[in-house]
């Protein structure tokens, strides 16, 4: 509690706000959270290539200003997550140093940075594609329900976790519409990004949990987040242990039925799993900030042999386990000891 009298304190004589402290609130080192948009981009092109008229040059293009578009809007939802958790955000051990909490800062000049970043964004997204643009506004859309009032989903229980991760299946479909835009990408794969996204944001949850209920209490850290209050270790445990298996169950149907070779590489998707659960049980780890994560070299190490094996499963035709997809029974000879 004595950081948080201190962050008080020194709230109460806040420096006005600069420049780059506005620049800070958007956020923009957080844009390698965009590296989900590139599945979208490869699946999309290997599922619907043969179908389409494609040009390297403008599929390119159409990757830059959308990887821009998506970098703006995600910008602009995180102008106003500082602004708006200003107030909590000063019971957090790291986040009471952004800078929100710790200058004083002009709501005028914070409304017009979002607006600014949110239609910048979204009018390159309608340079890409209609389909596009639909999922950037989407990403917008799920910045106000996740941050203000009276929506402001963040601060209920598995609500919060639920609405935050579906950002990941919108990341998804920029990528699948800047390859096409015609066709929307399987439910399945939708699916599999959402949960695949509720256990990492849960993991973060549970990682945040564990560390600061032991440094700070549960009390300080309901301060902090309303949800938390409401939260055990336990109930975080067994939210990811559901999103993690409604994840593979959902990435299981899409492998089997679009390329029976890709079931080689569910056991890879599983290490990723244990992987990133190890993280979020170890001590400020960085499951606590996910744009941290190319830090955890054992991690990247096990996400670059998913992708290598991946890659071998679609250019690699194996035969020999198409049995798999088949009805089969395993007889037993006609005559034994059971008879």
């Amino acid at each position: 509690m004595a950081n948080t009298t201190e962050t008080l304190a020194r709230d109460s004589f806040a420096e006005p706000a600069g420049v780059m402290d506005y620049v800070r609130i958007a956020r923009f080192e957080h844009m390698t959270k965009h590296v989900f948009i590139l599945p979208g981009i490869m699946l999309a092109y290997l599922l619907r290539a043969g179908d389409l008229d494609l040009s390297i040059s403008s599929l390119i293009s159409a990757a830059l200003i959308g990887l821009v578009s998506a970098v703006l809007v995600a910008s602009a939802n995180y102008t106003i997550n500082e602004w708006l958790d200003r107030e909590f955000d000063r019971y957090h051990p790291k986040k009471s140093q952004r800078a929100a909490v710790q200058r004083e800062m002009s709501p005028n000049l914070v409304a017009l940075q979002y607006v600014v970043l949110a239609a910048t964004g979204v009018g390159l997204a309608f340079l890409v594609n209609p389909l596009f643009a639909t999922a950037a506004i989407l990403l917008l859309v799920s910045g106000i329900i996740y941050n203000v009032q009276p929506l402001r989903s963040k601060d209920r229980t598995y609500t919060d976790v639920l609405t935050e991760a579906i950002n990941n299946p919108i990341r998804l479909l920029m990528g699948w519409a800047i390859v096409d835009g015609t066709s929307l990408p399987p439910v399945s794969l939708v699916l599999a990004f959402w949960f695949g996204g509720s256990f990492l944001m849960n993991s973060k949850r549970l990682a945040e949990f564990r560390d600061i209920v032991a440094s700070d209490g549960q009390k300080t850290l309901a301060l902090y987040r309303k949800s938390f209050g409401r939260y055990s270790e336990a109930s975080l445990s067994v939210a990811n242990l559901i999103y993690a298996l409604s994840c593979a169950f959902f990435i299981a149907i899409f492998l089997i039925k679009y390329r029976i070779e890709y079931v080689i590489v569910f056991p890879c998707i599983v290490f990723l799993f244990a992987i990133y659960y190890k993280l979020a049980l170890t001590t400020d780890s960085a499951a606590r900030s996910p744009e941290k994560l190319f830090r955890a070299t054992n991690l990247i190490a096990a996400a670059l042999l998913t992708v290598g094996v991946f890659i071998l499963a679609t250019f690699v035709d194996m035969p020999r386990i198409e049995w798999l997809t088949d009805q089969t029974f395993i007889r037993l000879p006609q005559s034994g000891w059971w008879h």
